[in-house]
């Protein structure tokens, strides 16, 4: 069976970056580049203009060919996943503030590459292909700082029964939320609102993000129960 077309997007000023993004999705067949901006201000009209999957970005872009500040992404990005739910991002970037990163993956982000992260790059469309599948990625040294990151407790965040719903999501990421409520043994309406409870606590808006939570904190299978 001919598996699914990824529609990519880009955000990215640099055109010799750019081209070697498209030299290493290109060896792909299964991917497919659905638009390109070098502008911030071009990101949305570009999103709503192509059909994007999943959309790679750099943290540091020029807001127009007009005005050279630098385009503000982190708080863009809680209304751009808003509007765009189900939209997977990648970050792509030199930017290596902890505090940074961390608030991206709360945000949503499922994965961080450094720019000079050479053999992530050269890894790159099977890196996109695991993030459309639910997957997340980061560089190993950041991810390496994200586990070591002195965290709240998730217990004294969650609920039991919330951690357990959590612990769903991350064992069955391609199931919907209906099927895991039928593992739970409860309505859909009680566990996705036991979801929206979580998030709430966690600081988080979306089930991709709480999952990169967990991971982060050491706990990518939190139950074996199931």
């Amino acid at each position: 069976m001919k598996s699914e077309t990824i529609n990519i997007s880009i955000l990215e000023d640099h055109q010799g970056i750019i081209d070697g993004y498209l030299f290493r999705l290109k060896e792909d067949a299964g991917l497919h580049i659905a638009g390109i901006s070098r502008y911030g201000q071009e990101l949305e009209p570009m999103l709503t203009a192509n059909q994007t999957d999943l959309l790679i970005l750099d943290m540091e872009v020029q807001i127009s060919p007009s005005d050279s500040g630098i385009f503000p992404i982190l708080q863009f990005l809680p209304e751009l996943i808003k509007k765009h739910p189900n939209l997977v991002i990648l970050v792509i970037s030199m930017y290596s503030q902890i505090v940074l990163i961390e608030k991206l993956v709360e945000l949503g982000v499922a994965g961080y590459i450094f720019k000079n992260d050479s053999e992530a790059i050269q890894h790159l469309a099977e890196i996109v292909v695991t993030l459309k599948n639910g997957g997340t990625y980061f560089s190993q040294g950041l991810f390496t700082k994200l586990r070591s990151l002195k965290t709240r407790s998730t217990s004294s965040l969650l609920s039991p029964r919330q951690l357990e719903a959590l612990s769903l999501c991350v064992a069955f990421p391609d199931s919907t939320s209906d099927d895991l409520a039928i593992r739970l043994g409860v309505s859909s309406s009680t566990f996705r609102n036991t979801l929206s409870s979580a998030y709430e606590r966690l600081g988080v808006h979306t089930r991709r993000a709480a999952i990169a939570y967990l991971q982060k904190l050491g706990l990518e299978n939190p139950t074996s129960k199931f």
